[in-house]
């Protein structure tokens, strides 16, 4: 018959067999035919600054980017990407060697991952875990090995103990991310201390995830992994444009580190997408330089968004995380006698006309996640209100 196979064995490649399509496609679908508010998928419903905007479409009407950029990015990018770390956390890197654009940070993931491991190597991250991190190191034949970020005083902690524990001789990687999603725990310099101490003894690499480097409030302070002692040669630290500038459409992303993790990924990243999103490039590059003023009025923004969100989430009766970084808030449904994320956030449009995510799909261990669900606060004032308004109904 037309379009069998003549085997058995299934199309998809068995390492991505638990991998169907992603939960943020189904419930954006959900939002859609219900027409309820999707505050699932992390991205905001307005443009970020009128000049970056503009600075693509010039670059556009120039002709700057229409044709393949260099491989690594362009050098006004990489040049900007280097003066932007060195300006905020003192950490120097040629642009020339140790800068590396991609598209977007789930590139630099993928290639990352692709370049440094071996079937069987073990992988290191902290659950729950931005679903593509177990994608990606299924796709380099790794292992993942969780460590459970748990509720703690309002909000989610690190067991360094736990960590120390899940370290073995096959140990190769360190997949780290603070601010972290979907939890909005940022890690502290104490815990950062810790890992570092740890990656150092065991002599582990580490890929650093910091594309909420910029959305951390009140007494939280963003501190690359990459600044602490013995780590500047074995981070490879992961920045990108879509969550600080609100253009995640653009998919312009980042890795820094030594010249040597940097060309391992750039080998991957050159068979992947090659090069992509030329364009914007030159904007980001002018996007990196807006003054200080633009990032804490982001931050302001932001907050007052968290803090809206949060407020309704807790009149509606659900225990609230309160985040310290990123646009997501997770809370705990079971004050509200629910006990099934998955189940709550598919019958949850039809209730109240809202679009949650289930944090069950960030785990390994489902049942730990189970009466976890993220929204996101990265939406208009209105929307939000709105949003809180419907979910009373609960």
């Amino acid at each position: 018959m037309a379009g069998m196979t003549s085997s058995a064995r299934p199309l998809l490649n068995r390492r991505l067999a638990e991998f169907g399509t992603t939960i943020f496609a189904e419930m954006s679908a959900l939002a859609v035919r219900t027409g309820s508010i999707n505050l699932g998928q992390g991205f905001p419903d307005t443009d970020g600054p009128d000049e970056v905007r503009e600075a693509a479409v010039r670059a556009l009407r120039e002709g700057r980017g229409n044709q393949y950029p260099p491989g690594p990015g362009v050098p006004e990018l990489r040049t900007a990407i280097a003066a932007h770390q060195e300006r905020r956390y003192g950490l120097v890197h040629d642009p020339d060697t140790e800068v590396l654009v991609t598209a977007g940070a789930t590139e630099a993931i993928a290639a990352a991952l692709l370049a440094l491991l071996e079937p069987g190597d073990e992988v290191i991250a902290f659950e729950p875990y931005y679903d593509s991190y177990a994608a990606s190191i299924a796709m380099a034949g790794g292992t993942r090995v969780p460590v459970t970020l748990r509720p703690h005083e309002g909000g989610f902690r690190l067991d360094l103990d736990e960590l120390r524990a899940a370290v073995t001789d096959r140990t190769r990687l360190l997949l780290v991310n603070t601010p972290h999603n979907p939890t909005g725990a940022v890690l502290t310099r104490e815990e950062l201390s810790a890992i570092a101490a740890l990656a150092v003894e065991r002599d582990l690499l580490v890929v650093t995830d910091e594309v909420y480097e910029h959305l951390v409030f009140d007494d939280a302070e963003h501190l690359p992994l990459a600044t602490f002692p013995g780590m500047r040669e074995r981070t490879l630290t992961i920045g990108s444009a879509g969550k600080t500038f609100s253009f995640t459409g653009w998919k312009v992303g980042w890795v820094t580190a030594t010249p040597e993790l940097v060309g391992a990924v750039r080998a991957v990243k050159q068979f992947l997408t090659y090069v992509a999103s030329g364009p914007f490039q030159y904007a980001v590059a002018e996007a990196l330089a807006l003054p200080d003023s633009y990032f804490a009025a982001l931050r302001a923004d932001l907050l007052a968004k968290r803090d809206l969100l949060a407020a309704g989430l807790t009149e509606a009766g659900f225990q609230v995380f309160r985040p310290a970084g990123t646009y997501f808030i997770t809370t705990d449904i079971r004050p509200l006698g629910e006990k099934d994320g998955f189940a709550f956030c598919r019958a949850l449009p039809e209730r109240a006309g809202v679009v949650a995510i289930p944090n069950a799909v960030f785990y390994d261990d489902r049942e730990a996640g189970a009466p976890f669900v993220r929204f996101a606060f990265c939406k208009r004032q209105e929307v939000l209100q709105e949003a809180a308004n419907r979910l009373r109904r609960l």
